[in-house]
């Protein structure tokens, strides 16, 4: 041990607070997996649903959804901080120690951690980890949206933490960026705080509008103006029209994307459409030892979906403690356009889960194929419209056809 470094050794170390890896946790100490310890970098755990004050969070999976016995337990539907709060409490019960103001830094071996809280520093190593990082929202710098640097100038999340968590107005008028389910909500929370919104902004050709609220699609934002404070939005419509929408606040949401950095730092292979670690089935990434769940996998999905990740991980994560060998790198899954992303997206046997699966633009009625080395493995049509911001479930009884020796396994939309 280094001096001013204490070593701690566990059975299973978890990386997120949030559905997924609450669920997990849970699942993993109620089914006796040995010493599990959750990490979350906030003061608080629960994930984004602490500062989620709109209902539709529970269902199958989450708070107390794997008991090692029984299966899944419903819940009833509930408002995001109690949803947050009841998973940290089935966890607890359980028999896992969450632990909050922790933050994983980097890697000290294939499975161990270098963390650092105000308690100090810490090496933690484990017979399994699991990152459960979840996603974050592309703020406007990753956008490359130019223009001054005002203040105003927020991401979903950082709107509901200043509104929900802490109590702070945000201003008066205000422009949202994105017509995806997470801009309505954010609407929601700009009335709530008492500021009108102006305008939502989108870049589709076509989207839902919030009653009340203008709605401009097939626009982009152009240059954001002001010195100070945020004084009005350039936009750009795609047949050259433009114009500025005076607001003091804008908020771009959506565009979400794993918050990969963790696993980027210890070399373990990312997925190009996900832009989170490529696992399998099982939830196994490339480094042995290490799994990923929830939406450190894939960008953002509902709490529930998660959490079902979550508890469907337990049982491989338990088989790895238990010895099982870790398998051997299988055809990698992937997707054309208009396809973006499909998880899981490598195939290592049969798989016993659906995959998701998401379109870049709005669909109608598409047929949806999986072929691989000119095989055609599956093919269906998918009824009614398919939205850029849902995920299409796609059956995993192709797998078993799958050549474990072929080239990759290519899913395309027609």
């Amino acid at each position: 041990m280094s001096p001013g470094r204490t070593d701690v050794c566990v059975d299973v170390l978890v990386v997120g607070a949030g559905p997924a890896g609450l669920a997990l946790a849970a699942g993993l100490a109620g089914a006796g997996a040995g010493r599990v310890e959750v990490l979350e970098r906030e003061q608080e755990a629960g994930g984004v649903p602490r500062h989620c004050l709109h209902g539709g969070f529970g269902g199958f999976g989450g708070v107390g959804a794997f008991t090692g016995i029984g299966g899944p337990v419903p819940l009833p539907w509930l408002h995001g901080p109690e949803y947050a709060r009841r998973s940290v409490e089935a966890a607890v019960a359980a028999g896992a120690s969450v632990r909050t103001g922790v933050t994983a830094t980097g890697w000290a071996g294939p499975l161990s951690l270098e963390t650092t809280s105000p308690a100090g520093l810490e090496r933690i190593t484990a017979r399994a980890v699991v990152l459960a990082t979840g996603a974050r929202e592309r703020p406007r710098s990753a956008r490359l949206v130019p223009g001054s640097r005002p203040a105003g100038v927020l991401t979903t999340g950082e709107l509901q933490q200043s509104v929900h968590l802490y109590g702070r107005p945000v201003g008066r008028r205000a422009v949202v960026v994105g017509a995806e389910p997470v801009a309505r909500h954010a609407v929601a929370t700009l009335r709530r705080s008492g500021a009108a919104v102006v305008a939502m902004v989108t870049e589709r050709p076509r989207a839902r509008a919030v009653p009340g609220v203008p709605l401009l699609t097939a626009t982009t934002v152009d240059e954001l103006r002001g010195r100070g404070r945020l004084s009005g939005v350039a936009v750009r419509h795609e047949d050259g029209r433009s114009g500025l929408l005076a607001c003091d606040t804008v908020v771009f949401t959506g565009d979400w994307v794993p918050d990969h950095e963790l696993a980027r730092r210890g070399g373990i292979v990312l997925d190009p459409g996900t832009r989170g670690p490529r696992v399998d089935p099982s939830f196994r990434t490339s480094a042995p030892g290490v799994f990923a769940v929830g939406n450190a996998l894939h960008g953002i999905e509902r709490a529930g979906t998660a959490a079902r990740e979550g508890v469907a991980a337990a049982a491989p994560v338990l088989a790895h403690l238990a010895g099982a060998p870790w398998p051997e790198r299988g055809p990698d899954l992937i997707v054309r356009a208009p396809l973006v992303w499909v998880a899981p997206n490598r195939l290592t046997g049969t798989a016993g889960r659906p995959f998701l699966l998401r379109s870049g633009e709005p669909l109608s009625g598409p047929v949806v194929t999986v072929g691989q080395d000119g095989r055609l493995l599956w093919r269906r049509r998918y009824a009614g419209p398919v939205s850029p911001s849902r995920s299409l479930r796609l059956p995993p009884g192709w797998t078993a056809r799958v050549d474990p020796a072929g080239g990759p396994v290519v899913v395309r939309a027609h």
